[in-house]
This record gives structure tokens, C-alpha cells and sequence, in this order.
């Protein structure tokens, strides 16, 4: 309960000190350091991390000093925040630039842990929204995430903030070569669709065969009879294999391809 309590408390004081400021995106501002909030939760980081990733804007882009901030949510979360405003946010990709920044987060990391951890989820949302950028800044930007940020998540660990980065740094920084492999993947989609949808409509043929079957046995046959069993259980196991079908189809990223080819071809032979 003192953990909600704290987040809440952040939540409110967050909104109050951005109350009126607005995103390139048009969006409250306040919505940036929720959806920082949000990562963090997600990667189930302490409420300490939640609360300081609700303020690490504050003390930049706010009124609110550092003093205040320690005095409403105690050190800890003060610290963080003081970590997070001490690295900038975007700089020209020079390279002693670089390295003053590389070397800003090696300090943080030796302090708290927790201080690039919070860096990275902003950037992370960042990244989602760079599309409100200027077209020279989100190049710039994408590159100094692929430099610094991508490694510095895969050093400590957090392999799925590492991927989703890379990605959103790759769209920019390579549109063209980005554009050809998500036109590539589209088109595999809707091939995989179709794949897995005739696999659907060959179970559902085996499905009605056997249920034909079953119901021209005797009725006075012994449910325990081999034969009745048999086709009971091939009942079962192709109406599951249906409902595992249609739970692919709607995520539309189930097998590879290749897979779901050769599951089509094993039906034929059957």
C-alpha cells in the first residue's frame, strides 16, 4: 500500500507540475512521463523507479527544484531524478560529445543502477514518438540511440527495451531498407493467414468426417467400445488443433512459414 501511495502521489504531483505543457504530438505532456512510468512498471522496477520515472522531467522542464522534489518523495527518488536531469537528452553525435555522455551514465550506473534505467525508458518513449520530430533531428537522435542507448540496454540486461530501441532507431536511420523489410513482412502476414486459414478448413473437413463416423455407430455400442474411442479422441484432438488454428489466426505470428507449409502438406497426405 505505501508503494501505490507513493506512485500516486507522484502521479498527482507530476500532473500538476506539467499541467499546461503540451507534447511536439499535440498530447498533455503528462502523458510522456506516464507512458515512462508504464516501462518501468512493466519490467516490474520498484515503486522508487516508478515515481521517479512519473518526475524525471520535472526539475528540467518544470519549476520544481531538486530541493522540493527530495522534501515531497525522499531521497531515493530525488537522487534518480537528479541522475536522469544530469544526462542530456539529445546532443550532436561529435565524439568526445558522445563520450562525455557515455561517461555521465558510467557515473550514474556506479551511484544507482536504477538512474539509466529510467533513461532508458524515457528514451525508449521518445523513440515511439519520434515521428513528431523534425526530420534532420530524428536522425540525429535515432543514431545517438543505436551508439549508446541500444548497448547500454543490452549491458544491463534488458534484452526486450535493447530490441523494441533498435528497431525504432533502424527505421530511421535506414527508411528505405526499413520500408523494404516491413513491406516483406506485410506480405509473408497475409500469406501466413492464408496458410493457416485452408489448415483450418482441411481440420474442420476432418472434423465433420469423424463426426459422421461416430454417429453411425450403434447407438447401443459400448462407449468404451476401441472403436468409439478412437474416433472420440480424434475428435478431441482435431477440435483442438482447430481452436489452436484459429488462436494463430488472429494473432496472425504464429509458425514460420515454413512450418505452416508443411503442416498444410501433412494434412493432404492425412
Amino acid at each position: 500500500e505505501a508503494d501505490q501511495a507513493l506512485v500516486r502521489k507522484a502521479y498527482a504531483y507530476a500532473a500538476a507540475a506539467h499541467a499546461g505543457q503540451v507534447r511536439l504530438s499535440g498530447e498533455p505532456y503528462l502523458s510522456h512521463p506516464l507512458a515512462v512510468a508504464e516501462v518501468l512498471a512493466e519490467l516490474g522496477f520498484d515503486a522508487h523507479s516508478v515515481a521517479a520515472g512519473l518526475l524525471h522531467d520535472t526539475v528540467e522542464d518544470t519549476k520544481v527544484t531538486l530541493e522540493e522534489v527530495d522534501a515531497e518523495f525522499g531521497e531515493q527518488v530525488a537522487d534518480i531524478v537528479d541522475g536522469v536531469t544530469k544526462i542530456s537528452m539529445t546532443f550532436d553525435s561529435k565524439e568526445e560529445q558522445q563520450a562525455e555522455n557515455i561517461r555521465k551514465m558510467i557515473l550514474a550506473m556506479s551511484h544507482d543502477i536504477r538512474v539509466p534505467i529510467v533513461k532508458l525508458a524515457d528514451r525508449v518513449h521518445n523513440m515511439r514518438t519520434l515521428d513528431f520530430q523534425k526530420a534532420h533531428k530524428r536522425q540525429r537522435i535515432a543514431q545517438e540511440t543505436m551508439d549508446i542507448y541500444v548497448p547500454l540496454a543490452n549491458r544491463l540486461g534488458l534484452h526486450r527495451l535493447k530490441l523494441e530501441l533498435e528497431g525504432l532507431s533502424f527505421k530511421y536511420i535506414h527508411p528505405d531498407v526499413y520500408a523494404q523489410i516491413s513491406d516483406w513482412l506485410e506480405s509473408n502476414q497475409v500469406v501466413e493467414r492464408q496458410l493457416i486459414a485452408k489448415i483450418i478448413a482441411k481440420l474442420e473437413g476432418q472434423r465433420t468426417e469423424l463426426q459422421t463416423q461416430l454417429a453411425s455407430l450403434p447407438r447401443n455400442l459400448d462407449r468404451n467400445h476401441p472403436t468409439r474411442k478412437s474416433l472420440q479422441q480424434s475428435l478431441e484432438a482435431v477440435e483442438r488443433q482447430i481452436a489452436r488454428e484459429h488462436s494463430k489466426l488472429a494473432s496472425t505470428s504464429g509458425k514460420p512459414l515454413n512450418s505452416l507449409v508443411e503442416e498444410e502438406q501433412r494434412l493432404e497426405l492425412d
